[in-house]
């Protein structure tokens, strides 16, 4: 790391330069390409999958995405009218003739006759494109959106709905970014007290975000990368980039201030924090590759655009950075700390103030510190055990948005459930199948939760055939869901008895139920597997068998807790009105696993951070108490202003405007709080002050076999003063007075 930081600082301008010379030539590559992004939640061998594809091989493309244009007409007028059949049937004609639509069922038509409402003032065509949302393009649902608009009259009200015309929903812009951004700058100049050196973590960030976000377009050429996938690297990107960045520029300055030169502070930063850097993305990179244990296409393309954005923001961190601080040489003080410098010479900078009393508080009462602790994470994990993974669909889109305003008119002309119709399809084979499924209908009808059914469709072979189904409950409801367990569990097998039929329930709610009893089903592996990798490299790292194991109870317990807060805001309804995020609603399926794979990586970087810090000072001393106490006193507040930073980024991510990243943003904001605030700064120091020497225990025999791979700076290993696998004689030694506080300056 040494020598890379010195080529880096020697030759600056050079590693500027190709950075700036990487981010626009991904950005140019990106704007020629376009994007490519696609919500394919398809799971092969699920029933909704099978449903899918015999729809779409028996009915000519109607296993494409099917949405919805929605009329309504003031009180006083029917869409019966006249002048309102012949507006809108000239606007179904249109819309009939764009590109990638493969059949509009209208109203006025014979198969349309139970999509007008009762009251005959709301009425709907179904809107039936050639291929799943995933596979179309944007501008061609626009296209679709602009036919039907033209309608729009002071009388008449024209909406649309359904997921394609949802790619054409404008999100929040950029207004997250820049919130977060800005709120970030603010504490980094509280923080450092220099404007040059609170930019220069910002502009890391920036450019290493930049241009993972130009090359995850790039990839979504090559693999299926979900449309959320680049806000979610910008959200991950732009909290652990700045932090990274932090963390150097802190240890940099920390060099200034004892004399270094600027050349050597930088490339002393690298060689310690830097490792530490490294090793940290390292572990976030561990748990979002622990996706691709699942094998789900969907999910593979988020982890390697979440992977893709660490690891540039990795390296520039220890690549762009210390050529930028040797660029700004001693301004990276403040000038009250250039003036000091000169004045009185370099001095160490002690830990003083709230951190050093922080640690000595946690230090006398680390019994009744760990039990609050543990009880403030039990606590907030209990909503935890309400989970409910669903979908949560257009009706919690903004209340302005077009697929909003077709969601609430069906739902008030036709009931909830023509909003997630169910779709039962099967292959026919003589006439007791046929005449099997013309019977369906009545038993469907029977069915508690059935809204209405259609008749029986088939296709122009007469081998297929498909009934709808309207629950009379929302998509995401949980009693849609238990209504497509009840079809299939009991009411489908019976229709079937002595036939030849095989009857799939598709559908939203019926996709997404499947989808995520795979991911539950793969769930524990996953997590298994996570941890695992995670416990090896802290194993490697930290030559101890209790640092691994007390970070992957960290770990669950931040997760167990941030999944809580989540439940509560968007499952419970709890200050998501306040929040402007809709009403409460069902977890996104693939949420757990992602938020999985970045908490867990997250969680692991202030773990590295401050136990790095007491390793190093546990390898010069032999002290477990005195290496708890300074690794906290002096990386406390380093990690407080790093979760700040994190925290607030996270959040603005709440202003996007799209529920999914909302989620994201309110669930990692939560695990970083709880994080830093809670199991870093409290139950973690006060559990390693009960435990002793023996957090440092490893067995000789596996110390023998193990490789080395210390995260600690070549000049603390080499201080090494313990036996491998004994406790210290130096345990409980008295410590200097260096300062009034106790804690002494690492030398």
């Amino acid at each position: 790391m040494a020598a890379l930081a010195r080529w880096c600082v020697r030759h600056r301008l050079v590693v500027v330069l190709l950075w700036l010379l990487a981010l626009g030539g991904t950005a140019a590559a990106a704007a020629l390409t376009g994007s490519a992004y696609s919500n394919d939640y398809e799971v092969p061998g699920t029933e909704s999958g099978r449903a899918t594809r015999l729809l779409d091989e028996s009915f000519a493309g109607l296993g494409g995405d099917g949405d919805t244009l929605v009329w309504h007409t003031p009180r006083g007028a029917s869409v019966r009218d006249a002048d309102v059949e012949q507006a809108m049937t000239r606007t179904l004609e249109r819309v009939a003739a764009q590109d990638r639509v493969a059949s509009v069922t209208s109203p006025y038509g014979e198969r349309g006759a139970g999509q007008v409402s009762a009251d005959s003032r709301t009425a709907y065509a179904l809107v039936t494109f050639d291929s799943p949302v995933g596979e179309l393009d944007r501008s061609e649902a626009q296209a679709v959106v602009d036919a039907a608009a033209a309608a729009r009259t002071e009388g008449l009200q024209v909406e649309l709905g359904g997921s394609a015309v949802g790619l054409t929903e404008e999100r929040g812009g950029h207004l997250a970014e820049f919130v977060g951004v800005g709120v970030a700058a603010v504490v980094l100049f509280l923080a450092f007290g220099s404007l040059s050196a609170s930019l220069l973590p910002i502009a890391t960030a920036l450019v290493g975000v930049g241009t993972a976000y130009a090359g995850i377009e790039l990839l979504g050429h090559l693999m299926t990368v979900a449309d959320f996938a680049p806000m979610l690297g910008l959200l991950i990107g732009l909290g652990v980039g700045i932090d990274y960045a932090l963390f150097l520029v802190t240890r940099h300055r920390r060099g200034l201030k004892r004399g270094l030169p600027v050349a050597e502070a930088a490339t002393r930063a690298v060689a310690t924090t830097g490792r530490a850097v490294v090793f940290a993305g390292a572990t976030v990179c561990v748990a979002l590759l622990g996706m691709l244990i699942l094998r789900l296409g969907f999910l593979n393309g988020v982890a390697m655009a979440a992977c893709l954005t660490v690891l540039l923001t990795v390296a520039a961190s220890v690549t762009l950075l210390p050529a930028l601080l040797s660029f700004l040489g001693m301004r990276a003080l403040s000038r009250r700390e250039r003036r000091r410098l000169a004045e009185e010479g370099p001095r160490p900078e002690l830990p003083t103030g709230l951190a050093a009393r922080w640690s000595a508080f946690v230090e006398k009462r680390p019994k009744l510190l760990g039990a609050l602790a543990m009880a403030v994470m039990a606590v907030l994990s209990l909503p935890t055990l309400a989970l409910h993974l669903g979908t949560s669909d257009q009706g919690n889109d903004p209340a302005g948005a077009t697929t909003r305003k077709a969601y609430d008119l069906l739902a008030e002309g036709f009931g909830p459930g023509v909003n997630g119709p169910l779709t039962l399809v099967t292959r026919v084979d003589g006439g007791d199948d046929r005449l099997a499924l013309d019977n369906l209908g009545g038993a469907l009808e029977a069915t508690p939760g059935v809204g209405s059914v259609s008749p029986v469709t088939y296709n122009a072979a007469g081998d297929a055939g498909y009934v709808t189904v309207l629950p009379g409950t929302a998509p995401q409801s949980a009693e849609t869901s238990a209504l497509v367990d009840r079809l299939r569990a009991h009411v489908l097998p019976r229709v079937e008895a002595d036939t030849s039929l095989d009857v799939h329930v598709g559908g939203v709610t019926a996709s997404y139920d499947d989808f995520a009893d795979v991911i539950l089903g793969k769930l524990p592996l996953f997590v298994g597997v996570v941890i695992g990798f995670g416990c090896l490299l802290l194993l490697l790292a930290f030559r101890s068998v209790g640092i691994p194991l007390k970070a992957a109870a960290m770990n669950v317990a931040a997760v167990s807790a941030a999944f809580g807060v989540v439940v509560a805001v968007f499952q419970f309804g709890w200050g998501a009105g306040l929040l402007g995020l809709g009403g409460a609603g069902p977890i996104e399926p693939f949420l757990p696993v992602i938020m999985v794979s970045v908490l867990f990586g997250l969680s692991m970087d202030y773990q590295v951070f401050l136990v790095s810090r007491m390793y190093e000072e546990w390898l010069e001393t032999g002290d477990n108490r005195r290496a708890v106490r300074v690794g906290l006193a002096e990386t406390g507040r380093v990690i407080n202003s790093a979760a700040v930073i994190m925290i607030s980024v996270f959040l603005a991510f709440v202003l996007s405007g799209d529920r999914v990243i909302a989620m994201f943003g309110i669930g990692l904001a939560a695990a970083v709080a709880l994080d830093a605030f809670v199991l870093r700064t409290l139950l973690v120091p006060a559990l390693m002050h009960l435990l002793g020497g023996a957090n440092w225990w490893l067995p000789r025999s596996l110390d023998r076999l193990l490789p080395r791979i210390s995260i600690e700076p070549p000049e603390c290993r080499a201080g090494a003063v313990r036996p491998t696998g004994s406790v210290p004689a130096a345990e409980g030694a008295p410590v200097d007075s260096y300062a009034q506080s106790g804690l002494v300056e690492r030398r």
